[in-house]
């Protein structure tokens, strides 16, 4: 049993009413990052209100597509060949998401895969709230070189047997969640619960190889329920420095085609403490655009304002390290 070393020596605080009553971890491996990339395995830690293990629970899935990274996570065609469709093992899986918190190291992720997955299937998703472990370290200022899965599992001495394994990931981060959960208890810190909205529509038609973005020959179209993002609590530290960090508050527009869904960038963005701004002006930190030389509006503004500009690639990168705003 990983010892609470938050909490070791000290005397238990109440624990917070306001907090969940249970969470499911989860991990999922996909063929890819875009939006019609599937899921090839899922696994999942059921844990209680304070965090102990219930139970577990993995799953291969046939993507009936390309496996993708297979350098990645080490699934082939050949392995996935006999695995059960997504629709075979949906209602267990919904079973095992039902009534609890989704927990995942970048949630946001896990979470629209899981959604469209759903959607494709014409069910919906039994989860109504999930909590990123990037954002719970941020808000209880671990000091982790990076936001990577392998650097809380190494804070919190979780030994990592077979990373980009799904099952092993959720263990490694149910292990790591739970003095995350017992700290942010004893400190009275609100958990950074965000809502999950799941999809209401989907469908998957074919277009040409070369336009489809992926391994498999489609290109996914979705509609969802617009949303109104809540206010960034930081303020503009102002422009992004070539070959520096972003940091809370930045303002950061987007601009043309982009292979991750352009709301699951924008969520990743939000949940790293930055602005998105749906327009560009002078106090605009950052432009990502995978087209700087097109002739949009945004483009355009950006050559005329001297807005710094990174490409999807580069904007996922500075993710994985955002400099959190002053007195934060």
């Amino acid at each position: 049993m990983l010892e609470d070393r938050t909490l070791a020596g000290a005397t238990p605080a109440p624990w917070p009413t306001a907090y969940p009553q249970g969470y499911a971890v989860v991990d999922v491996e996909t063929t890819g990052l875009a939006r019609d990339d599937r899921i090839i395995s899922a696994a999942v830690y059921r844990l209680d209100a304070r965090g102990e293990v219930e139970d577990h629970w993995y799953t291969l899935v046939n993507p009936e597509r390309d496996p993708g990274p297979v350098w990645i996570h080490g699934l082939t065609s050949e392995t996935l060949e006999g695995a059960p469709l997504f629709t075979d093992i949906a209602e267990e899986f919904a079973a095992r998401l039902a009534d609890r918190v989704l927990v995942a190291h970048n949630a946001v992720f896990d979470w629209q895969m899981i959604a469209r997955e759903y959607a494709r299937a014409r069910r919906e998703a039994p989860v109504r709230q999930r909590l990123c472990t990037i954002a719970l370290s941020k808000e209880l200022g671990l000091p982790l070189p990076n936001h990577k899965l392998e650097s809380l599992a190494a804070h919190f001495g979780v030994v990592q047997r077979r990373a980009h394994h799904a099952l092993d990931d959720a263990r490694v981060l149910a292990e790591a969640f739970r003095p995350s959960l017992r700290a942010a208890a004893a400190g009275g810190v609100r958990l950074p619960l965000l809502e999950c909205r799941p999809l209401t529509e989907w469908s998957d038609r074919p277009v040409p190889r070369q336009q489809s973005g992926g391994y498999g020959g489609y290109r996914a179209s979705s509609w969802r329920p617009s949303r109104k993002r809540p206010a960034c609590p930081h303020p503009n530290p102002g422009r992004y420095e070539a070959g520096g960090r972003l940091k809370q508050g930045m303002r950061v527009a987007f601009s043309g085609d982009t292979s991750t869904e352009r709301e699951l960038l924008e969520d990743r963005a939000t949940e790293a403490g930055l602005h998105v701004a749906t327009s560009l002006s002078r106090l605009t930190s950052l432009l990502v655009t995978n087209d700087p030389d097109s002739g949009t509006s945004k483009t355009a503004k950006a050559r005329q304002y001297g807005t710094p500009v990174v490409d999807e690639a580069a904007f996922g990168q500075l993710l994985g390290d955002v400099e959190p705003a002053d007195g934060a």
